[in-house]
């Protein structure tokens, strides 16, 4: 399984670092003892988990629009990555809504740009790109989709991840097959914990409801999403990195989410949420009348269990009890750094 000694002293070239998942995986890289260059812009929110938990202090963070090719070559030219791991994106679905072009640009040129960078290295051992569960041409089936899926996301976000999917399959067949590079594409499934500062985004709401004690309202309550606590799929990531780089025939597409019955409906997480809050939480269903959002979405991940091993930890319950650990221990003043500490040694133990 994973083996945190495989990426001690490795150089690894993160883009969109200062994000909520960036944040923790420059956390768990730094304690693997990687060297790591972070590639992103400032923290978009006014809240930044990237700067409550100081993780700058002990990494190489390069702030660049990954829009900006031009930059973007520079640090592969200067810090000469072994390993690069694309998450930079515009993530949120009703944002790509409000500014599709922007949106556009940023999660297919920025894939462009980040393989022609790939392309060009000498460096360059592992590549992977962060997608979305959101790629697939969604049909509102029960079941789970799976790799060989048709992918055509319908939403300007989605379907800009899926041109992302696509720009990553071409470039990988046309050059990197070539140069040896293993490149694979992971699409991980919803993501909630600690440090989510996000809009339109139904943990982060949770929490700014509970902070600034206001009702919570939630759009679409029988949706079915494959949330799962964040360290799941950075492990998965890293677990894909570790094993393709020991092996190219390991390198490929995989989706990583949680087991089949344990994907909940929003309704069900945010009621969950309320329970382990406690009494002062409250919150009822209210439709807004927003843009289309898909009602049923599931991950099939037999894929990376057969070939990889891997098997989800925290089960759903599990990662809404740690998310509102983390936010007491935020609202209370604690040290961020030692929560995320604790929560990864924990996660790693099990």
């Amino acid at each position: 399984m994973l083996d945190k000694n495989f990426f001690r002293g490795k150089k690894i070239l993160i883009t969109g670092h200062t994000g909520f998942k960036g944040s923790w995986l420059c956390k768990v890289l730094l304690n693997f003892d990687a060297d790591i260059i972070g590639y992103a812009l400032e923290p978009t929110t006014e809240a930044s988990l990237f700067m409550l938990a100081n993780i700058e202090k002990n990494m190489t963070s390069v702030i660049g629009d990954i829009r900006d090719y031009r930059k973007l070559k520079e640090v592969f030219d200067k810090y000469q990555p072994e390993i690069v791991i694309h998450l930079a994106a515009q993530p949120i679905v009703r944002e790509s809504y409000e500014n599709p072009m922007y949106t556009y640009e940023t999660n297919v040129m920025g894939t462009v740009n980040v393989c022609e960078c790939v392309r060009l290295s000498d460096s360059v051992k592992v590549f992977l790109n962060v997608t979305t569960d959101k790629v697939y041409k969604n049909n509102e089936w029960v079941w789970g989709y799976r790799e060989s899926d048709e992918l055509n996301g319908y939403d300007p976000y989605s379907n800009s991840k899926s041109c992302s999917d696509i720009i990553t399959s071409s470039y990988t067949k046309s050059f990197f097959c070539e140069k040896g590079i293993a490149v694979s594409i992971a699409r991980a499934g919803n993501v909630i914990g600690g440090g989510d500062f996000a809009k339109d985004r139904i943990i982060p709401d949770c929490v700014r409801a509970v902070i600034n004690k206001e009702k919570m309202f939630i759009r679409n309550p029988n949706s079915v999403r494959p949330y799962q606590h964040v360290l799941e799929p950075i492990m998965a990531y890293l677990l894909i990195i570790q094993e393709s780089f020991n092996d190219i025939d390991n390198s490929g597409e995989y989706n990583v989410g949680p087991e089949y019955d344990d994907c909940y409906t929003t309704g069900q997480l945010v009621r969950c949420f309320a329970d382990l809050w406690g009494k002062e939480f409250e919150f009822e269903a209210k439709k807004d009348n927003g843009p289309k959002e898909s009602n049923c979405l599931r991950l099939d991940c037999s894929k990376i269990k057969s070939v990889l091993d891997w098997r989800p930890k925290w089960k759903c319950r599990k990662a809404i009890e740690e998310t509102v650990a983390f936010t007491k221990v935020l609202l209370e003043g604690g040290s961020i750094e030692n929560c995320m500490d604790d929560q990864i040694k924990r996660y790693l133990e099990e």
